[in-house]
């Protein structure tokens, strides 16, 4: 096992406890998988956070024999909705599964969630879609899940839970927290009566805007500041001015 591979199964590990511990997830009930190389590295089955380690952690093959599988304990019974969504979507770096308690509610009224907030945009469209049911571990499940996010970065599951995706880990769970946060959001506003909602336009919108967010230039002050060679220290009180007349 590399570095770089323990490392990625030990974040596993570490966000499978976070997302315990935040409440977005219960039990054993949610699963995770990270793609390493040619392979996916993936929770194993029914086994509690805390008693995982780097060498528990099962790894599949994403192209080759479907459905073998390494490691001391069987992966996920949820690992087929997982590697088929590997195998499908090579943007796809990580994924989060989650029973988390407004999406699941969602699901078991089979809604899908429509643009009550811009942030839906970070999702790929101006919906969460519900997929249809089946049971947990079929191939009937993956089907409808791959269905469910069809030009979308997660959905919710029919009474069951959700999933998130993202080009690594580290977005997969932001996704599945701003997921969650959406649930509770429509969830809330159902109870106030009819939610606004937003048109395609403003996502569409918002979309774009998302598109360059943390890729804007660094302020002209700085910018200068940083090019400018080494001077005498200003006077205190020319200092104190100029603080504070800036933002």
């Amino acid at each position: 096992m590399t570095k770089e591979e323990k490392a990625l199964r030990e974040a596993i590990i570490a966000k499978a406890r976070w997302m315990n511990a935040s409440g977005l997830n219960q039990g054993t009930s949610g699963n995770i998988s990270v793609r390493y190389k040619d392979r996916m590295l993936i929770t194993p089955s029914a086994t509690p956070y805390d008693a995982m380690t780097a060498e528990t952690i099962a790894a599949m093959p994403i192209e080759g024999e479907y459905g073998s599988w390494e490691g001391p304990l069987k992966p996920s019974t949820e690992w087929r909705f997982h590697l088929d969504i590997m195998k499908a979507r090579a943007d796809v770096g990580g994924i989060v599964h989650t029973h988390s308690t407004y999406a699941s509610v969602l699901g078991i009224a089979r809604k899908d969630i429509p643009a009550v907030h811009y942030m839906i945009a970070a999702f790929g469209g101006p919906t969460i879609r519900c997929a249809k049911y089946a049971r947990y571990g079929t191939k009937e499940l993956s089907d409808y899940a791959l269905e469910a996010l069809e030009g979308r970065n997660g959905c919710i599951l029919a009474n069951h839970g959700m999933i998130a995706l993202g080009a690594s880990l580290d977005k997969a769970m932001w996704l599945a927290v701003e997921l969650e946060t959406i649930a509770r959001q429509y969830y809330l506003s159902l109870l106030l009566g009819a939610p606004h909602v937003l048109t395609d336009e403003q996502i569409e919108e918002t979309a774009r805007g998302f598109s360059t967010y943390g890729l804007q230039d660094p302020p002209k002050t700085e910018a200068k500041a940083k090019a400018a060679p080494k001077a005498a220290a200003p006077k205190a009180s020319a200092g104190r001015g100029r603080a504070k007349g800036g933002k």
